[in-house]
């Protein structure tokens, strides 16, 4: 095989694990950018390789998730992790197109339908903690192949693990509620009472421990805004609503959610968990330039 054919050989051979990697990628960094700069540093790595590769699929993963803990670890001395919380890129996709429509990579990143409360949670570990959690609880790698990836014992690298499910578990994230047009229908009374300017039917439809995360600010490392309580989630709804927003519906991370926009431009993707007939967390980004980055393609789409 000549160098150009046996590149082309390795690029497709590539393309066959692309899927898989950004989703492990994206749910170690919660980031969409992120996730597709350690995908392509994985093909770089790959592609310079003079090593006998046997199991490629299992090289490929190892070396994405050492790719990615150098990151999240280099983030966390370049102290970029915020003192509050930090909201994750919400993974925007179309309604109209069933799932089985989709492209390949968003079906991937969306099989385990991985929520942002989720991600949430998933940021507040040791770098160490979430590899072991998302490689053995989301992919099911052994942890005699995760071991060596943080220089741990197997053993070690399984307490790494059971801490972090320990705090997933603590954490206590709603299942959205399995009908995706029940989820919708609450979603529509939520946004209708908000344009009504109605208090007391924003708070009927609102959990009354319902959380809202607000990413406002302008990037990493801008926290977000926490708001807590139905009060006080339907006081923010009644400021933030406006007659010129026009309303696409989308889903975020396989749940209802909606792409704002006025006069054609993006302005905010909210994400709502709904469980039974209320609304449990509210995932709310009005950063302009991350909304451009991650609604962009649907309203492509028209």
């Amino acid at each position: 095989m000549g160098r150009m054919t046996e590149n082309e050989w390795l690029a497709d051979r590539f393309e066959e694990h692309r899927a898989r990697l950004r989703a492990v990628a994206y749910r170690m960094l919660g980031s969409l950018t992120e996730a597709d700069d350690a995908v392509q540093d994985t093909w770089l790595r790959l592609s310079q390789s003079e090593a006998e590769v046997e199991n490629l699929g299992a090289w490929l993963t190892t070396v994405v998730a050492r790719v990615c803990l150098n990151m999240l670890r280099s983030r966390q001395v370049r102290g970029e992790e915020p003192l509050g919380v930090y909201l994750p890129d919400p993974v925007v996709t179309s309604v109209v197109s069933p799932a089985q429509e989709r492209p390949p990579e968003e079906q991937a990143v969306l099989a385990e339908s991985v929520g942002l409360a989720l991600l949430v949670v998933l940021d507040t570990l040791a770098p160490a903690e979430r590899l072991a959690f998302v490689l053995h609880d989301m992919f099911a790698l052994p942890f005699e192949e995760i071991a060596p990836m943080v220089g741990r014992t197997p053993a070690a690298a399984r307490q790494l693990a059971s801490r972090a499910r320990r705090r997933v578990k603590g954490a206590d994230i709603p299942a959205p509620h399995p009908d995706l047009a029940r989820q919708r229908e609450v979603v529509d009374a939520f946004f209708a009472a908000a344009r009504a300017g109605d208090f007391a039917a924003l708070v009927a439809v609102l959990d009354p421990d319902v959380i809202l995360r607000a990413d406002l600010g302008t990037g990493r490392p801008a926290a977000a805004t926490v708001i807590r309580g139905a009060a006080a989630v339907a006081g923010q709804a009644l400021m933030g609503a406006r007659p010129d927003a026009y309303l696409h519906p989308v889903l975020v991370n396989g749940s209802a959610g909606v792409v704002i926009t006025v006069r054609g431009r993006p302005i905010a993707v909210m994400g709502f968990i709904v469980t039974g007939s209320r609304i449990a967390e509210i995932g709310a980004i009005a950063n302009p330039a991350r909304v451009r980055a991650v609604a962009g393609a649907i309203l492509g789409d028209g």
